[in-house]
């Protein structure tokens, strides 16, 4: 078995991260290749959704104060409106009132 950092596919950047550019489907020298990329494709994925985590983490804040702003225009939207259904209200009772009273 050949030690991966004597590959030609191996590859290390200046961080230290090591990265192959063997492909699974055509040039694996070995069985143990295949694991040790699937090994490297699961870390990925993770590093991946932690990243997303610590985006979303970042967010949950400022969608707290939006969702708060928006319910706060929505109220401020109904009470405004409101004028309009309490004077009809009160007409529509006082005439259902002057409907009865002839009676």
């Amino acid at each position: 078995m050949i030690n991966c950092r004597d590959c030609e596919h191996y590859h290390r950047d200046e961080k230290g991260r090591i990265s192959f550019s063997c492909d699974p489907f055509t040039n694996i020298k070995e069985p143990q290749c295949l694991l040790k990329w699937q090994l490297i494709k699961i870390n990925q994925m993770v590093e991946a959704y932690q990243a997303t985590l610590v985006y979303y983490k970042k967010l949950g804040p400022m969608q707290d104060k939006l969702f708060k702003a928006v319910e706060r225009e929505l109220g401020d939207m109904e009470d405004s409106e409101n004028w309009k259904y309490t004077e009809e209200e009160d007409e529509d009772e006082e005439q259902q009132d002057q409907e009865e009273e002839p009676r």
